[in-house]
């Protein structure tokens, strides 16, 4: 479908993400070898977007499996409808007498009913879950396997199992192969380390913090209601709050969300006022806002410059905040 990195960079581009050349060559050496992707990261840096986008851009059917801890291969994979399996008996019992009642034996009767057994344990009654889905899909899909880092290591080793052949057995129904072998991108947010063996088997792909230019790019392309000026502005906070000592630093999920707040209050300018007043839209703990209150405002935080030293804060910057810190990936 692609025929080099360009390609994808443009394809995602008409979906609105804003591809690094990294990320656009792990995809095509991920469509040419028919490998899954490992994309680990911050939370909040695009990684479950870039699946979205993927997706959209390659025309395949989204397939989405949210990863828990407790997450077992029957929420997974798949489950009977016995509540379906029940009613059916129920509205079935007069055919069931009818087939039991030449029975001379109870061993007969209950020959006579397993024969039938199939009937209630077929795909009318199957319930396919993300895994079997993307498995048993009649058209390309891509399978997004969100945090993964969140589950369990047993449900880690049966993932390795369904990556390696696409294809799962079912007791009642024999093994069930992919139609078409689903692109699969898996997300983690580094809460714990995944096995060697699931990462031998992945593309492994690293989204950090975007630099600033790349940032106010993402802004402009998603907010583009939000005047230059302002995003220039939001964009140095964002980025000055990521070199602070926080519980947690802004994403950029949490940007974007920042951006259109500003444009629902009509902020033509960044000034203390409007980031105290909205500096939790980014900013999720009550000591990271007390903390950034602190060296964003009362012109603290504008007498440093990068790497702590002093230096001159840009001519479109709020009064009274600084840029302060490095500027590139956190």
């Amino acid at each position: 479908m692609f025929s080099n990195t360009q390609d994808v960079i443009s394809a995602l581009a008409t979906q609105q993400y804003i591809a690094s050349d990294e990320i656009a060559t792990v995809l095509f050496l991920a469509e040419k070898l028919g490998k899954p992707v490992l994309s680990e990261g911050p939370a909040g840096v695009g990684k479950t977007e870039l699946g979205k986008a993927w997706a959209k851009a390659t025309g395949r059917r989204l397939i989405r499996l949210q990863c828990y801890e407790g997450l077992d291969e029957s929420k997974a994979l798949y489950e009977w409808e016995y509540a379906k399996q029940m009613l059916y008996t129920q509205l079935l019992r007069d055919k069931l007498q009818d087939l039991l009642k030449n029975a001379d034996s109870l061993r007969d009767a209950a020959d006579k009913l397993a024969a039938e057994e199939d009937v209630f344990f077929s795909d009318r009654f199957l319930l396919p879950r993300p895994l079997l889905q993307a498995i048993l899909s009649p058209e390309p899909a891509l399978l997004l396997i969100d945090e993964i880092d969140r589950s369990d290591t047993e449900f880690e080793a049966f993932l390795l199992e369904v990556l390696s052949d696409f294809q799962v057995s079912v007791p009642e129904l024999g093994t069930l192969t992919a139609k078409h072998q689903p692109m699969v991108i898996l997300t983690s947010n580094n809460t714990r380390e995944l096995s060697e063996a699931l990462k031998r088997r992945c593309l492994y792909l690293s989204i950090n913090y975007p630099s600033h230019e790349e940032e106010l790019n993402i802004v402009r392309i998603r907010v583009p209601e939000l005047g230059q000026k302002v995003a220039q502005q939001a964009v140095e906070v964002v980025q000055s709050l990521r070199t602070m000592d926080l519980k947690k630093h802004p994403s950029v999920a949490e940007t974007l969300d920042w951006a259109k707040a500003l444009v629902m209050l009509n902020a033509d300018n960044l000034d203390e006022r409007t980031l105290e007043n909205t500096l939790t839209v980014l900013l999720k703990h009550e000591s990271d806002v007390q903390r950034a209150k602190r060296e964003l405002g009362g012109g603290g935080f504008q007498r440093r410059g990068p790497g702590g030293q002093g230096g001159n804060r840009p001519n479109n910057y709020p009064p009274n905040l600084g840029m302060g810190g490095r500027r590139g990936r956190a």
